[in-house]
């Protein structure tokens, strides 16, 4: 095992935070029970305890004054950051750390136990337990799975994920996968959690990578990382989110922040 791997690792947790948004424009800064978006984001992930530090990354001003306003840190990235991931990619260059976190700012129902099933990968043994045991490779690149709820199962807004028995990605579909032709019942659907967590290497080859055939027809940007050899482990954890992405989202959020 390298020292690199055996030492503690260092981890940044990233939320990139764009205020521009098609669906529903400024979201982040949208108010649920009380608080910006990102603040229950950036909360639910500093009450983790999995990482060393988190920061909001974002290009918009207005952004950063409410964070700043609310203790919470940012770091400021260019508006021609195409997407999340190049956005944490970017962060990557100023603040050095092992292992970044790519946490989704439109996901305020993210609870702290959702990160401990998707770092715990990371401290894996990378050889094997003795001389005839197989060899274990180093995880580059893990996110996490929840049981599919039954609606959303046929639901192509919710991603599904397959894995091989080690917990690797063998495959992310807005389909239902794995598809069961002889009507057995079968129940194990898992539904992919856009949380993502990435070596430095990785992330810096993801972020260099075109975008590939399958993630186009798709819209999926983990497929990318597949359809180039870079291996995705697949953590399990429990509890559902609700991405918000609509008013009737918000609204459904709201309700469930409040009872709590």
């Amino acid at each position: 095992m390298s020292e690199q791997s055996s030492s503690k690792l260092r981890i940044l947790g990233v939320i990139p935070a764009r205020l521009s948004s098609t669906r529903l424009p400024r979201k982040v800064l949208r108010d649920i029970a009380g608080k910006p978006m990102v603040e229950w984001v950036w909360r639910a992930a500093v009450a983790s305890q999995q990482m060393d530090h988190v920061v909001v990354a974002t290009d918009s001003s207005e952004v950063a004054d409410t964070c700043h306003a609310r203790g919470i840190p940012v770091a400021m990235t260019s508006p021609d950051c195409a997407s999340g991931s190049d956005r944490v990619c970017e962060v990557s260059r100023q603040i050095e750390a092992d292992i970044y976190v790519n946490i989704q700012g439109d996901e305020p129902l993210l609870t702290p136990e959702h990160f401990a099933p998707l770092l715990s990968l990371f401290s894996r043994p990378e050889a094997p337990d003795g001389p005839d045991g197989p060899e274990v490779p180093q995880v580059m690149v893990s996110t996490i799975s929840v049981p599919c709820p039954p609606d959303d199962i046929a639901n192509p807004n919710a991603v599904k994920v397959v894995t091989a028995s080690d917990g690797r990605a063998l495959y992310f579909s807005r389909s239902s996968i794995p598809f069961d032709r002889d009507k057995t019942g079968f129940t194990g659907y898992r539904k992919h959690l856009g949380l993502y967590a990435y070596r430095k290497p990785a992330l810096e080859r993801f972020a260099a990578l075109a975008p590939s055939p399958l993630e186009q027809i798709e819209r999926l940007e983990q497929l990318r990382l597949l359809e180039n050899g870079i291996d995705i482990y697949v953590g399990q954890a429990i509890g559902d989110t609700i991405g918000v992405d609509t008013e009737e989202d918000l609204k459904r959020v709201d309700r469930i922040l409040r009872s709590r």
